[in-house]
């Protein structure tokens, strides 16, 4: 097999493993698919309100944040879990502190929401 086409196998591969990854969170996690709920609301108005492309910009990132957070705190969630499948105070403590920067992006998210949408929203009910 060439080196090139061993390299294509590998990257399909690493796909297939990320693919799995996001099954495996959207499985498990009820708190990724109320993300997703919101985002795909977000982006139904958005698309309704025709904001302008830097605001698509700013809400695509603010949406893929959260959506990222969240799957950093599943990796962190599981592997403390692995590691000390008993009640650990310590390992609450970091299950919290990974809680905590899904929390902060999701505030972020909602902020955003308000500085992109409200206007739009007060201009059209005057």
């Amino acid at each position: 097999m060439s080196q090139e086409k061993s390299f294509l196998l590998r990257r399909i591969k690493s796909f297939k493993y990320a693919i799995n990854g996001l099954k495996f969170v959207f499985a498990t996690q009820t708190n990724f698919k109320i993300h997703l709920t919101a985002a795909s609301l977000a982006l139904i108005l958005a698309i309704l309100l025709k904001i302008k492309l830097i605001e698509w910009a700013i809400l695509t990132f603010t949406i893929f944040l959260v959506l990222i957070c969240e799957t950093i705190n599943t990796v962190i969630e599981q592997i403390m879990d692995y590691l000390s499948p008993d009640f650990n105070k310590q390992v609450g403590v970091i299950k919290d502190i990974a809680a905590a920067a899904v929390l902060l992006s999701a505030i972020m998210a909602v902020v955003e929401g308000f500085i992109i949408f409200l206007p739009k929203l007060i201009a059209l009910i005057k």
